[in-house]
């Protein structure tokens, strides 16, 4: 007869448990070779658990580690005579008296623990299933972070010498190496990639600014360029925006037609071709938006892997914007310091995991508006530090003409002509760059399409 899962032992091996408190009784060594890949709680039976966690700790105090030590260190904590006092650990010791082989039991140990894992985890799913809450997509994020935590136990990663890294690196084909570099992902904005040179994999790109300075159009340009031009598959999370709202700015930046005048149908002939022609080349591009206004960093997290899944294969992310996240506690608010750091964390993670480039708006805090001149520094992000410190890289955007008139700039720049007042003129700087250098380049600013681009577009008689 076959039993059901529910009347089984779960996976477990009690001589590899023996084995492994055993060899780190007779040699002290051995505790080097298991210390990372195993704890206390991964052993099926409690008291060899014990044995192994006495042994821990004496290792820990750097004393020496044998049966009558270890017996020692149990009876402190009461707990020798539950493991069979040292009649237990001298039988064990006498059917394995050596090290030999102690790595391979232990991970058989750590292979039954996280299977174990397993079984507890889709027990916890089974039950959220039988609760039925309303919002099923909180019942898949809950249920894909339990199975993440899990994985995330197994990532433990033994060390790798600078010669297997270097042999790596110079064993490439060129022609590799040439492929790598074609799969940072561009701004699209020929000075800033010039600058980045891309958006690398695994970074976690900041971009802040005040509010309608552009930093949604700034974000969305990049998401239609990497779309367009690279073919990219791009995730747009908008907190703040609706999808269709989103949509009808890049068919205006696409087409050039003026978004009010799209919104209210108000086109020429010629403007409704360009519309028809704009929303062509946008639809052929692989661009996902999910506009849910209350998201947090698990369901971000669970959504981006999913679809990074049915799209086999992610290549950029884009969150409008971080303050607007909720942390692990949807009304644990409290802290809210605390809160963006782990989600500047959590972004950082998956950004690592995905292996793509996260870009994440961000706001800054209103001193800028107090300074002279008004150039955004990384202590005006707000909320927490630790955005500044998980990011790869921090772009300020800001635009000297929302802060003064034409009269005022003549009046600050008296030794300038009136026409070299900044209109359409973004200053966008690279204030923290990990992996190369930092600078600013300018990008013109299209307000009635909402559009960043190269100036090297720009015509004497004005707007195209």
């Amino acid at each position: 007869m076959v039993l059901s899962p529910f009347e089984r032992l779960p996976p477990h091996d009690i001589e590899a448990e023996e084995a492994v408190v055993a060899a780190l009784m007779v040699d002290p060594q051995a505790m080097v070779a298991v210390h990372g890949i195993i704890k206390p709680h991964d052993f099926f039976r409690e008291k060899n658990g014990w044995i192994y966690e006495a042994c821990v700790d004496l290792w820990g105090r750097d004393d020496v580690v044998n049966q009558i030590t270890v017996a020692h260190e149990l009876a402190t904590k009461d707990r020798l005579e539950d493991v069979g006092g040292q009649a237990y650990l001298a039988d064990t010791i006498r059917r394995l008296p050596t090290s030999l082989g102690v790595e391979f039991y232990a991970r058989i140990v750590k292979r039954d623990s996280t299977y174990r894992g397993l079984i507890h985890a889709a027990t916890g799913i089974m039950q959220m299933a039988y609760e039925a809450p309303a919002e099923i997509e909180n019942v898949f994020s809950k249920a894909e972070d339990l199975l993440q935590r899990l994985r995330g136990g197994e990532n433990f990663r033994e060390f790798v010498h600078i010669r297997q890294l270097l042999d790596a690196y110079l064993d490439q084909d060129p022609d590799d190496i040439e492929r790598k570099e074609l799969a940072a992902i561009r701004t699209g904005y020929n000075d800033l990639d010039t600058l980045l040179t891309g958006l690398k994999r695994s970074d976690l790109v900041i971009v802040g600014a005040r509010p309608s300075v552009g930093k949604s159009s700034f974000a969305l340009g990049i998401a239609r360029n990497a779309a367009v031009m690279q073919r990219a598959n791009v995730a747009f999370y908008s907190l703040e925006m609706s999808s269709e709202q989103l949509a009808i700015r890049l068919l205006s930046s696409e087409s050039g037609v003026d978004s009010n005048r799209l919104r209210l149908g108000q086109n020429t002939e010629l403007e409704e071709r360009r519309i028809i022609a704009a929303a062509g080349r946008l639809s052929e591009a692989n661009i996902w938006f999910d506009d849910s206004p209350i998201l947090t960093a698990a369901e971000l997290r669970a959504k981006s892997r999913r679809l990074a899944t049915e799209a086999k294969g992610l290549d950029l992310i884009v969150i409008d914007y971080l303050q607007l996240m909720q942390g692990e506690n949807s009304g644990g608010r409290e802290n809210r310091v605390q809160e963006i750091s782990y989600i500047s964390r959590t972004l950082k993670n998956l950004a690592r995991e995905l292996d793509v480039p996260i870009v994440a708006l961000a706001q800054l805090s209103r001193a800028i508006e107090n300074r002279h001149p008004r150039t955004p520094m990384l202590s005006d992000l707000r909320d927490s530090g630790s955005i500044e410190q998980d990011a790869d890289i921090v772009i300020f955007l800001s635009r000297e003409e929302l802060y003064m008139t034409p009269a005022q700039w003549a009046e600050q720049h008296p030794d300038l002509p009136e026409s070299a007042y900044p209109k359409g003129v973004a200053q966008v700087s690279i204030a923290k760059h990990r992996n190369g250098p930092t600078g600013s380049v300018e990008l013109r600013f299209r307000e009635r399409l909402a559009k960043f681009e190269d100036w090297v577009l720009r015509t004497d008689g004005g707007e195209m």
